[in-house]
């Protein structure tokens, strides 16, 4: 599907949720009903027409192009077999990784050791996994949606358990950019719930701060991580004193 139809779709969306028929929007342009279904048919709406009928919706065509994209990326978790895939090839995983957080393809081969054939090679095996689209030129679409995950408990988590954890956490935690709190005391399940609660905030918060800065320079941004994690626990060394 081109991606005039692609927003066409979405705008024909956008006219059936607010109830809007064919005729209304005929009225707004000037035309026959006829007319203005054969234009949606095939395609050929001038700029000026198409931003009436947006007016129309009370809707931007920046917004149809949002809805166009969450449309495109269609895929929420990937299978245990995929996700393995990706476990066992350390280039493969490095490159989906980037991807997922806007590097191109030349940022990638030209500040990692992969050249441009074995890059082209590891686009095409995440074409294969449905990750991205590869396009022309060596660009990408991604595939996946905004509110991907990896699978619980998948090979990705516990890749990160058995080696991300571990390194991650070798750090005094004292440089720019670093900070680290732990608190330890006693709570109800109530509070324990409320504080979950808070965290899930905090990491939507993340998730849009995130999206707001994909628009920056790449030498804008660094690759951060956050976690945040709370149970009930208590040191090894003391509960082996509990009686």
């Amino acid at each position: 599907m081109s991606q005039v139809h692609e927003l066409l779709g979405a705008l024909k969306t956008a006219l059936k949720q607010r109830g809007i028929t064919y005729a209304e929007v005929a009225a707004q342009l000037g035309l026959s009903e006829s007319s203005v279904k054969r234009l949606f048919a095939t395609g050929g709406f001038k700029l000026d027409r198409l931003q009436q009928i947006c007016d129309l919706a009370e809707v931007d065509i920046a917004e149809l192009a949002r809805i166009v994209e969450a449309r495109r990326r269609d895929v929420a978790e990937l299978t245990e077999e995929q996700e393995q895939l990706l476990v066992a090839n350390v280039k493969l995983l490095l490159v989906a990784f980037l991807l997922l957080n806007d590097w191109t393809f030349e940022q990638i081969v030209g500040q990692y050791a992969i050249t441009e054939t074995e890059g082209i090679r590891l686009l095409a095996q995440l074409d294969r996994l449905k990750i991205i689209e590869l396009q022309p030129g060596n660009k990408v679409r991604m595939r996946v949606s905004r509110s991907f995950h990896w699978r619980a408990h998948g090979p990705i988590q516990r890749f990160f358990e058995e080696q991300v954890q571990t390194e991650f956490f070798k750090s005094r935690f004292n440089a720019k950019g670093e900070l680290r709190i732990v608190i330890n005391g006693m709570l109800s399940d109530r509070c324990n719930r409320l504080l979950q609660r808070s965290m899930e905030r905090l990491a939507a918060e993340f998730e849009s701060l995130v999206q707001e800065d994909r628009k920056l320079d790449l030498k804008e941004r660094r690759g951060t991580t956050l976690i945040a994690a709370i149970r009930p626990w208590g040191l090894g060394i003391f509960e082996q004193l509990r009686r």
